[in-house]
């Protein structure tokens, strides 16, 4: 700000305003790097592959709240740049009126478009498909020898195991990882997407904002989250199928938040992510394993094409109100598409 002849402080210039922006998405990304590397490489990996219980619960506590990292990164940010939190930043509205739609693309689009890759990927790879749930089984099996007085173990359990875990998991799952996801959400959506919409256009913003997201997740990756470890081009083969994906549910993410002017529906949907998304392996062979980079999971090619194509469509529909000069007011921030 600058001080007026009057003594009031004027508005500051675009220029001004986007050095400021630049600034905050400088100090956000350096925190957050520095804080959820740090922790993963110094902490986690070292725990990693430990068959002591009580390293690997440390090493589950740590991973789930690194998640909180990219909120606690914001909140630093406004901090140290004196950006005050109020109505307009803070993202965090629930308006459900003329939103209803973006809350229904998240959940239970989400789940639909799930179930349509891992049909999709049993389709194309009949082999991998097992009826008879000998995955399912082998880790009920495992779960029964560490309980005294389990239930036997018959196919009528399994089968009903099954239903209730899909059922669950498509019901619950927003809700169960609801706090997790508001930590990385918050950050993610909430904070960077709104300042790097202001940096530059909207198509290299949601994809740059994809990209750093799926960057990110590069120590657990290369610990084997999501892809595992002993495919080709390991680690790099994964970590920019990381990226990718990350990019691909990035733009919806971004389009509900943008739509809606809060995060609140990128976190039901992240949260649906995390806790559906890899129910497809509980169908998968134990003798022909699936290809994790393909499916059946939304993770791989196949298992998310649901995810790429809605992706496209909608990045789409950005670029074009972008390109049709409409303006796009984005939870009062001054992230606005501007007329060209």
């Amino acid at each position: 700000m600058e001080e007026a002849k009057n003594g009031k402080k004027t508005a500051p210039t675009d220029g001004e305003e986007k050095k400021q922006n630049l600034k905050q998405i400088i100090i956000f990304l350096l925190i957050t790097f520095i804080l959820t590397y740090g922790v993963e490489i110094f902490m986690i990996m070292p725990m990693r592959g430990s068959t002591d219980i009580n390293e690997a619960y440390a090493a589950q506590s740590l991973i789930a709240g690194v998640m909180f990292v990219p909120a606690l990164s914001a909140l630093f940010t406004r901090m140290i740049t004196k950006e005050r939190l109020g109505p307009n930043n803070l993202m965090i509205t629930i308006n459900l009126k003329g939103n209803l739609k973006y809350y229904g693309l998240v959940w239970p689009g989400f789940a639909l478009l799930i179930l349509l890759g891992t049909v999709l990927y049993f389709l194309l790879f009949p082999a991998h498909f097992d009826p008879e749930l000998g995955y399912l089984n082998a880790v009920m099996e495992a779960q029964a020898q560490m309980q005294e007085s389990a239930p036997a173990i018959t196919p009528e359990n399994v089968k009903r195991t099954l239903i209730m875990q899909i059922l669950m998991a498509a019901v619950i799952s927003p809700f169960v990882n609801l706090i997790n996801c508001f930590g990385e959400e918050w950050g993610w959506r909430g904070f960077l997407l709104p300042k790097m919409m202001k940096q530059m256009k909207i198509v290299p913003a949601l994809l740059v904002n994809g990209v750093i997201w799926g960057l990110w997740h590069v120590p657990l990756t290369i610990m084997g989250h999501n892809y595992g470890m002993g495919y080709r081009g390991y680690p790099v083969t994964g970590i920019l199928a990381m990226c990718v994906f990350c990019t691909v549910m990035g733009i919806i993410l971004s389009y509900v938040t943008i739509k809606t002017r809060s995060c609140i529906p990128a976190v039901l949907g992240h949260g649906m992510l995390n806790g559906f998304s890899a129910v497809g392996i509980y169908f998968t062979s134990l003798e022909n394993p699936y290809n994790i980079f393909l499916g059946p999971t939304s993770v791989g090619l196949i298992g998310g094409l649901g995810f790429i194509f809605l992706a496209a469509y909608l990045l789409y529909l950005l670029y074009k109100e972008e390109k049709q000069k409409s303006l796009l007011q984005f939870a009062g921030q001054g992230a606005t598409i501007q007329k060209n």
